[in-house]
């Protein structure tokens, strides 16, 4: 597995009363033709796709894990967390590794992307709240939306969207629907 450049970069991360954080810059990425981003003060570092270990008995989004540095690292297939067809491995497919969760407790977790795209600057201003309806993702997946132009790029929630709590819920949901599913 080899390692991207790491990316590091200054936010003014400051709270609103939108539920946001203002923050000035955004990995972009893309996912199933679409862009997304995460906050820069959460994305930890990049890398180029390489050996995941599967996990029996992992919730399907669960890609399986990596070893980084000598720390086991679960991976997380965003597409299939979406609900969406599970991206297929090409050579620009990367992990991006997230951080989240509280300072006292956070969890790095990797993501499963169909490629990096930049990183990008976005005013406040050109901040907008979530969409109520018409998403292909749950809205509060989305911490908001950042215009670009004409289009816009879906700014996710990552301790929403990487909730260790919620994903260790679906697995359980799931192993419970298995096993009363006695043949």
């Amino acid at each position: 597995m080899a390692e991207a450049k790491q990316s590091l970069a200054v936010t003014n991360g400051t709270d609103n009363e939108d539920n946001y954080q203002e923050e000035s810059q955004y990995l972009t990425f893309l996912l199933q033709g679409e862009l997304y981003a995460f906050g820069i003060l959460h994305v930890k570092e990049i890398l180029e796709y390489g050996r995941v270990t599967k996990v029996p008995r992992m919730p399907d989004f669960i890609e399986g894990v990596i070893n980084l540095r000598g720390e086991v690292i679960p991976v997380v297939n965003l597409a299939s967390r979406f609900g969406m067809a599970a991206s297929q491995i090409s050579r620009r497919t990367c992990i991006v590794i997230v951080e989240v969760g509280q300072e006292t407790d956070s969890q790095v977790i990797g993501v499963l992307v169909d490629s990096v795209s930049e990183v990008l600057e976005i005013a406040t201003d050109n901040l907008r709240g979530a969409p109520s309806f018409g998403a292909s993702i749950r809205t509060d997946f989305i911490r908001a939306m950042g215009k670009l132009g004409e289009a816009f790029v879906i700014i996710l929630d990552e301790n929403k969207v990487l909730s260790v709590e919620e994903m260790t819920l679906v697995g359980q949901v799931r192993d419970a629907a298995l096993e009363n599913k006695s043949p």
